[in-house]
């Protein structure tokens, strides 16, 4: 993954799952598990689609669509607890993980996501880079989440640095809006994803 970083670059920000880590599969088992107890389906187009909202927001979107009035709080933590007695399954997205690698100790890094905070805290550990981010920002951190800047821009602004002096690495469209939004660059990480996995 030959990323170009240029000179006013100034921090990294990292998504989480599908950026850092192939969880994706796991989370979409995960709401599979959930949608099997409580009448509803889930696809991988559901996960493409929502990927980057929390959990409540895909709950009240779940909802809608199935005419259904389950309670956003709860089906949220059930399927983070599905999500995490398959954590062992997460495996790190190389190529990602070895631009974080390369440039940890030389630039900030935080990393900004849709998910949980004790969640992502425990998926940056079982890939082994928790120790190398400095800022974490949660759906727990922000009111507003992605396709909204705001997570990003906790980010930027618990590392001490101007937005647009950010680099974003993200996998997913709503993350994308999000970066754009906050008047970041940003890198779509997914052709070195998918390239990673045919190799």
């Amino acid at each position: 993954m030959n990323i170009e970083i240029n000179g006013n670059t100034r921090a990294l920000i990292f998504d989480v799952d599908g950026t850092l880590a192939d969880s994706m599969p796991v989370h979409l088992e995960s709401w599979k598990e959930v949608g099997s107890r409580y009448g509803f389906h889930y696809s991988q187009s559901d996960l493409e689609r929502y990927a980057g909202m929390s959990g409540q927001e895909i709950v009240e979107i779940i909802n809608k669509k199935h005419g259904l009035s389950l309670d956003l709080d709860q089906i949220a933590q059930e399927k983070e607890a599905a999500f995490l007695k398959n954590l062992d399954q997460v495996k790190p997205i190389e190529p990602v993980v070895k631009v974080l690698e390369d440039f940890y100790g030389r630039l900030p890094i935080a990393a900004g996501t849709g998910g949980y905070r004790r969640v992502a805290t425990k998926i940056l550990q079982n890939i082994g880079v928790w120790d190398r981010i400095d800022v974490l920002v949660a759906s727990d951190d922000v009111v507003r989440h992605k396709p909204h800047p705001d997570t990003f821009l906790k980010c930027a602004e618990s590392l001490g640095v101007a937005a647009e002096a950010c680099l974003v690495f993200e996998d997913a469209d709503l993350g994308f809006r999000a970066a754009k939004a906050a008047g970041m660059r940003v890198v779509d990480v997914r052709p070195y994803y998918m390239n990673d996995r045919k190799a």
